[in-house]
């Protein structure tokens, strides 16, 4: 309800004709994407950001991806702080939730540190960002601290909304526009509960919760492989990075490796792409980030603790094991859900798509993905949909970004247990 009603107040905003360069009316269509793309921190979009609104409307736009980045839930807490100074124990168990804290004593330490981190690594990096812009681009210090502060923020918020038409293409080649823009992703993208464990047991990684270790360590292996694949599938590739030479390569490589399943910029063109590297991104895209973290998707840790699984049926274990500990059956469950309704959810979306376009499957599908995985890239086709299909690729971003697992637990409130237990079967599997 709180990210439905940041989307409502935030549409009604963007269709002030303040909002507008030219001061004209904003179609409700064009408002609504845009506050759901904002508060859903996905990025993808129907008009140029830059071009289409005006000062008022891009800091609408920054403020409903800040807010919906650093949490509904979160910010309420941290609002609870500075006034009450304390918590009452309903409000704990409620952050808890949105937060996904390690245990409930955690929870004003999670709050307090989503608190500094957004802050801090906001604005280190716009300030880096301004002065970059100034000396090298030649922008006004006005306009490179505007697009400095608009880029960080949306960095860190893995939100995707650029207010450059070709996202940060023209940065393709700069090593000090990207590299801080990813090490921003990567912050706000890999969850504040491992930020949490890194602060307090930094030099002690034997004690890190075994949540952080699977989420750094799969986080690792989806950009390495990422990193990889990019370089097999786009190294010869005339329109993407063939003709930059082997350290642009390596840098666009490992951005969009980053980008794909988090903040959403791109540094090369989208619907230049080979098909073995739109596959790629699909799966990248799928996948997203950390748990309770800015990012999107059905999360790392899911994939991990799915992978576990499938290693220890393959072995014949009966528990999934990693790092010295048991992954709980209850969490395994919970994985499962995750990945099946998300699967749902983006085949539905691509049938409902094809349905009513006759656009190319591959790009219907990277389209969708990237809605539901709150990922922002998009091949092109996103302005040129219908008024329907829009309106899924919303439902998709706002499904995307509340959590497949929170609507089936929404579902399964009025789950009461029952007194008895059938007998059990194994039915044939494969």
């Amino acid at each position: 309800m709180g990210f439905l009603l940041a989307i409502m107040a935030g549409s009604v905003l963007l269709m002030l004709p303040g909002a507008r360069v030219d001061g004209g009316s904003v179609p409700w269509l064009t408002a609504f994407f845009t506050a759901v793309s904002a508060v859903c921190v996905t990025g993808l979009v129907i008009v140029d950001t830059g071009t289409y609104w005006s000062g008022f409307g891009q800091a609408v736009i920054m403020g409903l991806f800040q807010l919906g980045g650093f949490g509904m839930m979160t910010a309420s807490t941290l609002l609870g702080l500075m006034v009450n100074r304390s918590l009452r124990l309903r409000t704990k168990l409620l952050t808890q939730v949105e937060t996904h804290a390690i245990g409930l004593g955690d929870v004003v330490g999670v709050a307090k540190l989503v608190l500094v981190v957004t802050i801090g690594v906001e604005l280190a990096l716009a300030a880096w960002l301004a002065a970059r812009l100034h000396l090298t681009y030649g922008l006004s210090w006005r306009e490179a601290a505007w697009d400095g502060l608009f880029h960080s923020i949306s960095s860190y918020n893995n939100a995707g909304f650029s207010t450059h038409a070709d996202s940060l293409m023209r940065y393709a080649a700069d090593q000090w526009v990207l590299w801080p823009v990813m090490v921003a992703a990567f912050v706000g993208g890999i969850g504040f509960p491992v930020l949490h464990d890194l602060r307090n047991k930094t030099f002690s990684p034997r004690r890190w919760s075994l949540h952080s270790k699977l989420t750094l360590a799969t986080t690792a292996v989806l950009f390495v492989a990422g990193f990889i694949g990019l370089l097999l599938f786009e190294w010869n590739n005339a329109r993407t990075m063939g003709p930059m030479p082997s350290a642009q390569k390596l840098l666009s490589a490992a951005f969009a490796s980053v980008s794909a399943r988090t903040v959403g910029f791109n540094s090369i063109d989208i619907g230049a792409l080979t098909h073995e590297s739109m596959a790629l991104h699909y799966f990248l895209m799928f996948v997203g980030g950390g748990s309770a973290s800015t990012a999107g998707g059905v999360k790392v840790g899911t994939i991990a603790i799915l992978a576990l699984l499938v290693i220890a049926e393959i072995r014949g274990r009966g528990d999934s094991e990693a790092f010295g500990r048991r992954v709980s059956r209850s969490a395994q469950r919970q994985a499962i859900t995750v990945l099946v309704l998300g699967s749902a959810l983006t085949t539905i979306g691509t049938l409902a798509i094809l349905f009513v376009t006759e656009f190319p499957t591959d790009q219907v599908i990277f389209e969708v993905i990237a809605a539901f995985g709150s990922a922002g890239l998009s091949t092109g086709i996103t302005a040129d949909l219908p008024a329907s299909g829009q309106l899924i690729l919303a439902a998709l971003m706002y499904a995307g970004r509340v959590g497949t697992i929170t609507l089936a637990v929404s579902l399964a409130m009025g789950e009461h247990r029952t007194p008895y237990r059938y007998p059990e079967e194994h039915p044939i599997v494969g």
